[in-house]
């Protein structure tokens, strides 16, 4: 069976605007660090796989455990407002996941973010019955974040997919090439920080999924297939027939 599988941050929900960066700079705060991120700042952050690392990038020379504990304490603030409800989730993410699960697709999330964080997101995105369908993979359970695929690479294995049948939901640069390092069909719905990034490689790119009433709009569609104001399982279908027949 097909299997879609979806990052989290900018996909699942637009977070990182009202989500991680204010969390970061109040850790940060707390900890009583001088280091505030604004909007530009934040911009080239995100071209660093994973928060840990992020907070890395500004203390090169701190102990790992500040590190951490920091991190942990941006995972909790975070949470927090995931679930005080000001991170909705995007238009179409649970529509498209409800419909690929009625007709037995897999569904994954793979995000370099915290576990908690993420599945906090997935469940406020498309409520907790359907989370419940989906399978996570988060975190530090790989060595190398995106953009290495080795996120992608263990969805793979360890859910046995092939993929040539798999389709994955994206929003970045580094997670479009996180995706195609693992061979694996790519669409791009664009968030806050993600406009002006190289998309070079996915199949489809556009503003969101969309949803009745709230259409789509296409920014760039390589493999031929332009969704009529939102995406569909008869898009993603013919997505994976385009990947299927150049790999034949």
């Amino acid at each position: 069976m097909p299997a879609l599988i979806f990052d989290c941050d900018g996909v699942l929900a637009d977070t990182e605007k009202d989500g991680h960066l204010p969390a970061f700079n109040a850790a940060f705060e707390e900890f009583g660090l001088p280091i505030r991120w604004d909007d530009p700042t934040y911009n080239v952050k995100l071209t660093i796989g994973g928060g840990k690392e992020r907070i890395a990038s500004d203390l090169p020379d701190a102990d790992p455990d500040l590190v951490k504990r920091l991190h942990l304490r941006k995972t909790e603030l975070f949470t927090q407002r995931v679930e005080e409800g000001l991170l909705p989730g995007r238009p179409g993410i649970r529509r498209i996941i409800e419909a690929v699960r009625s007709q037995g697709w897999t569904v994954a999330v793979a995000s370099t973010s915290a576990e908690r964080s993420v599945r906090a997101v997935l469940e406020h995105a498309v409520g907790p019955d359907l989370a419940g369908q989906c399978h996570v993979y988060a975190g530090d359970i790989v060595k190398a974040k995106k953009p290495a695929p080795d996120i992608y690479e263990l969805v793979l294995s360890d859910l046995h997919l092939d993929p040539k049948d798999c389709l994955v939901v994206e929003d970045s640069g580094i997670g479009v090439r996180a995706a195609r390092g693992a061979g694996l069909t790519t669409i791009v719905t664009v968030s806050s920080y993600t406009a002006d990034d190289d998309f070079t490689g996915a199949a489809l790119v556009l503003d969101q999924l969309g949803d009745p009433g709230n259409p789509a709009t296409v920014i760039a569609a390589p493999a031929g297939v332009r969704p009529d104001g939102m995406v569909t399982v008869a898009d993603l279908n013919a997505l994976l027939a385009t990947n299927q027949e150049e790999t034949r």
